[in-house]
């Protein structure tokens, strides 16, 4: 049976009183990608830094490409990527300069560093700006240049935290496409990320974390099937009424009816006849008088997943170390 490239047993961290990872498993098969899935401050990026030897766990055992996270963390080192969650290339240095000197850092000879430079920077798109300075780079140039920085060593598993974090609409598609391309060519892929569509793209498989736990894993479709049936999804244009567009779903026997406060929005999940249920709502809503708008009755997302699992969103988490997240939530993990 071939070794999983990435698996980590029971491991645990935590800073302070604050628990980041209490006991998370994981396995990624090789030339795979994982998704790690969840909101600010569930333990991602903190997993991400133990698997990479930037941080010890205070428990349990990982191994990354058969080496002892702890043990081999220096041996390791050569044979794993990482790009982080900002760009981490000196914007002072040339886009060559940048990836040559990460050759230097992995003790590649100078002719190799160049050559490795000079083919990054073709297959990333970015040959033409190779003798500009990265201050005068976009956005996505930067991140195209610090995922090109993380594969100069030629790495045999490759972490990727938020990749897409501030990217355009535009810039991430490109950015998924050079991931597949490295997927195909055999590498490993451990992915970070809270955009939902992100993990159904690229990943095999999905872990989703929550509050520093493995709360489900599965594929896209095996995670979906939990939602189970449609979703049934409205908002309500007159937020003082939300209340009772929620009590008139319980009351039609909807199971967990999920309501964003801020949008207004509300999610039912439905089991058996869909269009009976919708038919059922309109009646009910408009004998309580409850205005409804964008009325919808569509298959469940990811994102339809996570609130099931979670109760919250993939952004209602603080990172728990105040800082200032989207929405707040109960701040006892941090990434």
């Amino acid at each position: 049976m071939q070794r999983p490239a990435i698996v980590a047993e029971g491991i645990r961290k935590s800073f302070g009183d604050v628990h980041a990872l209490e006991g998370v498993d994981l396995e990624v098969a090789p030339g795979t990608v994982l998704g790690l899935l969840g909101p600010n401050g569930a333990g991602k990026t903190t997993m991400v830094r133990i698997f990479t030897t930037l941080l010890k766990p205070d428990a349990g055992h990982a191994e990354v490409a058969g080496y002892d996270v702890v043990r081999d963390a220096v041996d390791l080192r050569s044979s794993i990527g990482l790009a982080g969650q900002s760009a981490a290339v000196d914007p002072n240095l040339t886009g060559r300069e940048n990836l040559e000197l990460v050759g230097q850092l992995y003790h590649l000879p100078k002719p190799e560093r160049r050559r490795r430079a000079e083919e990054i920077l073709e297959r990333f798109g970015i040959a033409f700006a190779a003798h500009r300075t990265v201050r005068t780079y976009s956005g996505g140039m930067r991140r195209r240049l610090d995922l090109g920085a993380s594969l100069v060593g030629r790495p045999t598993v490759l972490f990727l935290d938020e990749p897409t974090t501030g990217l355009d609409p535009r810039s991430r598609v490109g950015l998924w496409e050079l991931i597949q391309e490295l997927v195909k060519e055999g590498t490993t892929l451990l992915l970070t990320t809270q955009y939902l569509d992100e993990a159904d793209v690229l990943a095999n498989k999905i872990a989703v974390i929550d509050g520093g736990r493995l709360i489900a894993e599965g594929t896209a479709d095996e995670l979906k099937a939990r939602v189970g049936g449609e979703v049934l999804e409205f908002r309500v244009p007159d937020r003082a009424r939300l209340a009772d567009a929620a009590g008139v779903v319980v009351a039609l026997g909807g199971s967990g009816p999920q309501v964003d406060n801020e949008s207004g929005r509300v999610r039912v999940p439905v089991g058996g006849d869909g269009t009976s249920v919708l038919v059922e709502l309109v009646r009910a809503m408009d004998a309580a008088d409850v205005d409804i708008a964008d009325l919808m009755l569509r298959r469940p997302t990811l994102d339809d997943v996570f609130m099931t699992l979670t109760g919250h969103g993939a952004e209602e988490i603080s990172d728990g170390d105040g800082a200032k997240g989207p929405k707040r939530g109960r701040g006892r993990t941090r990434e």
